[in-house]
């Protein structure tokens, strides 16, 4: 770098810019502690009433296969034989699997609010992970409303999955996907 050339710190935009979902992932274990740190980081996304409606389940290592299993039990005999044991060894390969889940409230409202907090904790997640080198893929497949799955994954009864983060280190990132200027979408409403 010449003596003219100041590095520039990423910003905030910068990494949002850059992150990508990440589906295929290196065998490098994710450890725990990191994963902590960046939940400790996601959690302070807004939330009404400071209503907190998160909760975790965390499966990696060996835990990976109570996941991948229950996931698996999910198919139907046919599609097992068809998409089995590839979806199985896929799930083994994903350093970790986090499933996020919310506290249904009963309340319309309220219910609302939670999910879209639940929403902005999973997307704080995704930005803390990529600016820490982790790639990230947030899931929402038929499995997670199967009860079978429900119970062996650990889901209690009164939670919504709302999502399954596959995280590691990424092998192969995805192609930037072009995005619609914002100036296309916004009506401006500004006299009577």
């Amino acid at each position: 770098m010449s003596s003219l050339e100041v590095k520039r710190e990423r910003t905030v935009a910068d990494v949002i810019k850059e992150r990508r979902s990440v589906r295929l992932f290196k065998s490098d274990p994710v450890a725990t502690s990191l994963l902590l740190e960046l939940l400790n980081v996601a959690v302070w996304a807004p939330n009404h009433e400071n209503r907190q409606p998160w909760r975790f389940i965390l499966f990696k290592d060996e835990g990976r296969e109570v996941f991948a299993n229950a996931m698996v039990a999910t198919y139907s005999a046919e599609d097992r034989e068809k998409y089995g044991i590839p979806k199985f060894n896929y799930f083994m390969k994903v350093p970790a699997h986090l499933v996020v889940l919310m506290k249904e409230d009963p309340r319309q409202k309220q219910w609302d609010e939670d999910y879209a907090a639940v929403c902005s904790l999973i997307q704080n997640f995704q930005l803390a992970a990529w600016e820490q080198g982790l790639g990230v893929v947030w899931k929402t497949n038929n499995y997670n409303y199967n009860p079978g799955f429900r119970e062996a994954a650990g889901v209690r009864p009164g939670e919504k999955i709302v999502g399954v983060l596959h995280v590691g280190y990424p092998e192969v990132v995805s192609r930037v996907q072009p995005r619609t200027d914002a100036e296309q979408l916004l009506t401006i409403i500004d006299s009577l």
